[in-house]
């Protein structure tokens, strides 16, 4: 019996937010709306969209001991996240800069901070955590040796998602472990090394060649694709009027690796965090737009 549904590792951040009219090209200045401080990081948002669901989620990552660490820590337990896991300490809490332009687009520089700092002796200390959860799940706003650190810290059966972001090449042992591998065109422009067709099919059978046991391709309006030994499908996407996408993708991942750990099938999971998503983008912000499973299922 796991203790908990989803652990998430990875980044909590501070999300500095400000609405513009257009963003600003190279040497040029644009005035943009007063700014606005959110609690974020994908793996925050990925911790809070999941206990949002319902999810029993516990997060393992660090935060300074700073005013945003501590917003940080009281969004999770709002939330309902467990965080004997979040380590306080050892650098400032890391920092998003977000502008958001009238059609909802963001564009994001991240200051990792104190993400920088969990450590594979962090994970390795960790270990009664990742032997209680059903499904573990990060991304790569961590150091890379620490997302390798996870997957050999896996229980025997326990699930790895992993939504590469920001994008860089992975090493085998992480590919081989992703079940699924989940990314966007961008991103999975990067991990196939610019070997990427037009066919959005392509990329996800390329990818899937490349050792993960499955993939999801997110294409957004155009919803998502999901690929294992079983083919290729196609999952279509909830159209709404999307108001602010910061944290979107968040939300989708949580919501597929906590549909997967309760036995659904990887186009029905993916079906659902398409739903979950779909409510998140008419929303402003990022964990203050996640869903409850009853609004999810009122859409």
């Amino acid at each position: 019996m796991y203790d908990y549904d989803l652990l998430v590792v990875g980044s909590a951040n501070a999300d500095l937010v400000i609405s513009v009219e257009r963003r600003p090209a190279a040497g040029e200045t644009v005035l943009g709306s007063d700014l606005a401080v959110h609690p974020g990081g994908k793996g925050g948002n990925q911790a809070v969209a999941a206990a949002r669901l319902g999810a029993r989620t516990a997060l393992l990552a660090r935060v300074g001991d700073d005013a945003y660490g501590r917003l940080l820590l009281d969004s999770q337990r709002a939330a309902g996240v467990d965080t004997v896991g979040v380590l306080v300490g050892g650098a400032p809490t890391g920092v998003a800069l977000i502008t958001v332009d009238p059609s909802g687009d963001n564009s994001i520089v991240v200051s990792p901070g104190a993400n920088g700092r969990l450590t594979p002796a962090d994970v390795r200390a960790a270990g009664s955590l990742f032997h209680a959860s059903r499904v573990v799940s990060t991304q790569l706003e961590i150091p890379l040796e620490t997302v390798v650190e996870v997957v050999r810290n896996l229980a025997p059966q326990g699930r790895f998602v992993l939504n590469p972001s920001p994008p860089r090449p992975l090493p085998q042992e992480v590919l081989a472990a992703c079940d699924p591998l989940i990314v966007n065109e961008h991103e999975a422009q990067v991990i196939l090394g610019g070997q990427v067709s037009e066919r959005p099919e392509d990329w996800a059978r390329i990818l899937l060649a490349k050792g993960p046991r499955s993939v999801v391709v997110t294409l957004g309006a155009e919803g998502a694709l999901v690929a294992d030994a079983d083919g290729v499908v196609r999952v279509p996407a909830v159209p709404v009027a999307a108001l602010d996408t910061t944290g979107a993708g968040d939300a989708f991942t949580a919501a597929l690796a906590w549909r997967l750990g309760a036995g659904a099938t990887l186009a029905e999971a993916a079906g659902y965090a398409a739903r979950v998503g779909a409510v998140a983008v008419t929303r402003r912000g990022a964990q203050e737009s996640f869903p409850t499973a009853q609004e999810v299922d009122a859409l």
